[in-house]
C-alpha cells in the first residue's frame, strides 16, 4: 500500500477545524488589531518594515515559512500516479485552474477595479489592486482543499492526486502565468523578484516539508497524523500574524476609505462561483462521479491564499494594493467555501440524475 492509500482515508474522515471554520473571524480582529497597532505604533512597523535582505522581508519571509510547510506536508507527489485513473476530471482541474482562472480574474479586475469601481478606489493603487487578484487567483488552493473535500465526501485519493499534480505545474507554471497577465495588464514586474518569490515561497518549502514528510511516515502513519495536527495550528498563527502586519502597514487606507475591502470582494466572490460553477458542470457533462466532480469544483475555486500574500508582499510591498487584494481573498474563503460545498452537497440528486 502507497503512502497516499494510507494517508487519504485519514484525510477523508476529518473535519473543518475550530480555527479553519472562524478564519474569517480571526482575519477581521486581525484587521482590527493591524490598523489600531499600527496608529498606536507607526515606528516599530517601520522598523519590522525596514527588515529586507533582497527585497524580501525578514520576520514576514519566516512567518510565510511557518505557515506553508505543514499545508506542503499532506501533498504527497506520488498520488500523481493516479492521475490517469481520474483523468477527466482531472482534464477539467488543469483546465479550469489553469487556462479559465487567472485570465477571468484578470478580466473581472479590469472590469471592476479600472472601470466599474475606480471612482472609489484611490487611483494610484488600481493596478496594484489588479495585480494582487491576478496572484491570488493564480496560485490554487493546496492543502485546504482536503477539508472542502471532506465535508462533500469528495474521492481522497482523487483529492490527493490532483492536489500534487497543481502544486507540482505551479513550481513551474506560477511566474510565467503572473508575468504574462501583469504584462497584459500593463503592470511592470521585477522578473528577478518574481522568480526569487517562488523559490523562497514554493520550491523550497516544497522540498523541506517533503523531507519531513518522509521522515514522518517513516515512524508510522500515527507520527504522520499526529505531527501534521500539532503542526496545524502554528500555521493558522503565523499567517494571522501576517495579517496584523500587513494590516498594521495599511491602517491609513482602510481608515480612509473602508469601502474598498467590500469593492475588492466582488471580483473575487464572482471569480469564486464562476469557476466553481464551470467545473462542476463540465464534469456533469463528462459523466464524471459526484465524488470526484465536487473536489475538482472546489479546488477550482479556492487558492492558495499563503503564497499569494507573500508574493504580493515580495513584489509590491506591504502597503500595496496588491497586498491588500490577496488578504481580501483570505477574508471571504471560508464563508464563501462554505457556501460551494453547501451547493455540491445540496445538488447530489441533481448531479447524479443526468
Amino acid at each position: 500500500m502507497s503512502a497516499a492509500q494510507k494517508v487519504a482515508p485519514a484525510l477523508q474522515a476529518g473535519t473543518i477545524s475550530f480555527f479553519e471554520r472562524y478564519l474569517t473571524v480571526w482575519v477581521a480582529l486581525c484587521i482590527i488589531a493591524g490598523v489600531l497597532l499600527g496608529q498606536w505604533l507607526p515606528g516599530l512597523f517601520h522598523a519590522i518594515g525596514a527588515m529586507e535582505v533582497a527585497q524580501v522581508n525578514l520576520p514576514v519571509g519566516l512567518l510565510i515559512w511557518v505557515m506553508i510547510i505543514p499545508m506542503l506536508i499532506k501533498i504527497d507527489f506520488g498520488a500523481m500516479g493516479q492521475v490517469a485513473g481520474h483523468w477527466r476530471g482531472i482534464g477539467v482541474t488543469l483546465f479550469v485552474n489553469w487556462l479559465v482562472k487567472p485570465f477571468s480574474m484578470a478580466l473581472l479586475g479590469w472590469i471592476f477595479v479600472r472601470h466599474v469601481f475606480a471612482a472609489w478606489l484611490p487611483a494610484d493603487q488600481l493596478d496594484s489592486y489588479i495585480a494582487g487578484l491576478i496572484l491570488l487567483a493564480a496560485a490554487p488552493c493546496t492543502a485546504m482543499v482536503f477539508v472542502w473535500s471532506q465535508l462533500c465526501k469528495g474521492d481522497p485519493y482523487f483529492t490527493l492526486s490532483q492536489v500534487a499534480l497543481n502544486d507540482a505545474i505551479m513550481v513551474v507554471a506560477f511566474a510565467p502565468v503572473v508575468g504574462l497577465l501583469l504584462g497584459l495588464s500593463s503592470i511592470s514586474v521585477p522578473w528577478d523578484t518574481l522568480v526569487t518569490s517562488v523559490g523562497l515561497y514554493i520550491v523550497i518549502p516544497v522540498v523541506i516539508a517533503q523531507a519531513i514528510r518522509k521522515a514522518l511516515l517513516a515512524h508510522g502513519k500515527a507520527t504522520y497524523q499526529r505531527v501534521v495536527s500539532a503542526l496545524g495550528p502554528y500555521s493558522i498563527t503565523a499567517l494571522l500574524a501576517t495579517l496584523v502586519l500587513l494590516f498594521g502597514f495599511q491602517g491609513n487606507a482602510i481608515v480612509e476609505q473602508p469601502l474598498i475591502i467590500l469593492l475588492l470582494a466582488i471580483p473575487i466572490l464572482i471569480q469564486v462561483l464562476l469557476n466553481s460553477g464551470l467545473a462542476y458542470l463540465l464534469n456533469r457533462k463528462l459523466g464524471v462521479a459526484h465524488c470526484v466532480a465536487g473536489p475538482s469544483a472546489l479546488i477550482g475555486a479556492s487558492n492558495f491564499f499563503e503564497l499569494a500574500v507573500a508574493t504580493a508582499i515580495s513584489l509590491f510591498g506591504f502597503q500595496s494594493g496588491a497586498a491588500l487584494a490577496t488578504v481580501v481573498g483570505v477574508l471571504i474563503e471560508v464563508p464563501v467555501m462554505l457556501l460551494v460545498v453547501g451547493v455540491v452537497n445540496r445538488s447530489q440528486r441533481w448531479y447524479e440524475s443526468s
